[in-house]
Order: C-alpha cells, then sequence, then structure tokens
C-alpha cells in the first residue's frame, strides 16, 4: 500500500468525491463480502454450486417452495448476524454529506440502511432479503415467524392479509425486475455528476447498463472492485483495491 502522500489514484478519488454535487453511489456484492456475505454469482459462489430456484417454478410448485424455504434458512444467520463494514460506513457518510442523493444496490442484505443510509435514499434493483412479502397484496412479514413454523413443521407462509403466496421480498430469476425502482435508478444515473460504482462485477442486467446512462448523460464514472469488469475501459478511473479501505480513505480525505 502507497503511503497516504504519494497515492495519486486515492487522490484522484478524493477529489472526485469532493467535487461531486449529484453523486450516485452503486454496490454490488463486493462490498458486502468484507461483511461475511457469500458471493451468488462469482466463480466459486452459491450459484455455482446449487441451481437457483425459478420465480415460476416457486409459484407453482409447493415442493420448490419448501426447498426455497430450507435453503433460506440454511444461510439466514449469514445475513441476519451480519453488520456493515468500512465500506458500508463510508457510503452512509457521502449520504449525510449530501455529496450522494441515492445508493443504487444490486445487494439484498439491507447493510446500507444498517450502517445508516434512510430507506428513501436506497434504491434496491434485487430486493430485500431481510423480510418477506405477499406476491398477491405486497403485505410485508417479519420472518422470524416464519421460520419458526418451518423448521418446527415445514409449514409454508401464506399471507395474512389475503391467503397469497409469499416468499422473501427479493427478485428471483424470471420474476419482472421492480419498474418504479428501475425507473428512478435510471433518472438518478442520468443527472449525476459522478457515478461510483463500487463492487460490482457489471454482468447482470439491466442492472449494468446503469454506469452507460451516467456516462452518457456526462458524468464522471469511478469503479472500485477487486477484479477487472467490461466497463473499465469506459470508466474515467478504475480502481482494482479492496473496497472497504479504499472507500474509507477516501472519504475521510474528501470533504467538499
Amino acid at each position: 500500500m502507497q503511503n497516504e502522500s504519494t497515492d495519486p489514484s486515492l487522490e484522484e478519488l478524493r477529489q472526485a468525491l469532493a467535487t461531486a454535487r449529484r453523486a450516485v453511489v452503486f454496490t454490488g456484492a463486493g462490498i458486502s463480502t468484507e461483511s461475511g456475505i457469500p458471493d451468488f454469482r462469482s466463480p466459486g459462489g452459491i450459484w455455482e454450486r446449487t441451481r437457483p430456484i425459478d420465480f415460476h417454478e416457486f409459484v407453482e410448485s409447493e415442493d420448490a417452495r419448501r426447498e426455497y424455504w430450507s435453503r433460506k434458512f440454511e444461510g439466514h444467520e449469514a445475513i441476519t448476524a451480519a453488520q456493515p463494514n468500512r465500506g458500508h460506513e463510508a457510503v452512509a457518510e457521502l449520504v449525510r454529506r449530501g455529496t450522494a442523493r441515492v445508493v443504487i444496490t444490486q445487494n439484498i442484505d439491507g447493510l446500507h440502511q444498517k450502517a445508516g443510509v434512510p430507506d428513501e435514499h436506497v434504491i434496491e434493483l434485487h430486493g430485500n432479503t431481510t423480510y418477506a412479502a405477499c406476491l398477491t397484496c405486497g403485505a410485508h412479514h417479519a420472518l422470524e415467524p416464519i421460520r419458526e413454523a418451518f423448521l418446527a413443521g415445514g409449514a409454508l407462509p401464506v399471507c395474512r392479509a389475503c391467503g397469497g403466496i409469499v416468499k422473501t421480498a427479493t427478485i428471483s430469476f424470471g420474476q419482472t425486475m421492480p419498474v418504479e425502482a428501475m425507473g428512478r435508478a435510471q433518472d438518478e444515473s442520468q443527472a449525476c455528476d459522478l457515478f461510483l460504482c463500487v463492487g460490482s462485477s457489471l454482468v447482470v442486467f439491466p442492472a449494468a447498463g446503469l454506469p452507460v446512462i451516467a456516462k452518457r448523460g456526462g458524468a464522471r464514472l469511478v469503479i472500485v472492485n477487486r477484479e477487472s469488469t467490461d466497463l473499465d475501459a469506459i470508466a474515467d478511473q478504475v480502481l482494482n483495491r479492496e473496497i472497504g479501505e479504499t472507500l474509507a480513505r477516501a472519504v475521510a480525505g474528501a470533504e467538499p
């Protein structure tokens, strides 16, 4: 690691943050792996070892729903026990300062909110796994009662309001992306002056198209990720580094 005063890449990022007036922070799984949240899509990740359950299969098959909830509760503690890391805290500080208007995230772990970002400043493109929702009426359901009933006797959750099917409030394969969230994310990307992309492999569309929208709108595009991405070629700056430490150091020295 270079000395603080001789790290031009870090200083460039600090300057970008200090001068931004309407930034967007876009986050992927890489920011949460440092909090112990497993990565689903990367080589060796969960989806390489276990086939995801398609949304239509979930709706049509009780056996698929039972498998879905069994998998959910196998990894339940990893998410419920996870705490925000330095990266989440740095992002929350950017929102607190007013540097970043919104955080657009592909993550479903709720760690941005745990770090202090208000709900209204978080756009969750793939939903949130910390609670469940009815697929018919949208009513929210706490997970703990569902977990207790399922583990006690294999009971599948049914909506208390309308009797509909309940699943975690996440977007599964084959499920329609949330129209309102995507529209808002596109609008914010178009209007921003800095698009800070953190911990995303940028291979999952339509979310991976947001940096392109920002760039076409005149924003500065900065990518912070451990590995290279397909959009590195159009970025104004790329930092292949550890995410939490990089963001913490950059934000600490970027007071406007």
